[in-house]
């Protein structure tokens, strides 16, 4: 297995990035998209995932890595 050069490459963050895409999918085909609170919290909530793999991926070593995961 070679070594993951960017974290883009990571399987963990493209479905980070699909979570995104169906967040955004569930508020512009149902109702809840109305729901203005909901769906900030949940935006952010889903984009902070791709955010703490990416921010973590740039730090040193895998235990601090492992942290940003949890």
């Amino acid at each position: 297995m070679g070594r993951i050069e960017k974290f883009e490459d990571l399987d963990v963050w493209q479905r980070a990035q699909k979570i995104c895409i169906y967040v955004e999918e569930l508020f512009t085909q149902t109702a809840l998209g109305k729901n203005f609170s909901v769906r900030d919290q949940m935006e952010r909530s889903s984009g902070s995932i791709m955010d703490n793999i990416a921010e973590g991926f740039d730090r040193d070593g895998n235990r601090e890595f492992h942290n940003f995961l949890s």
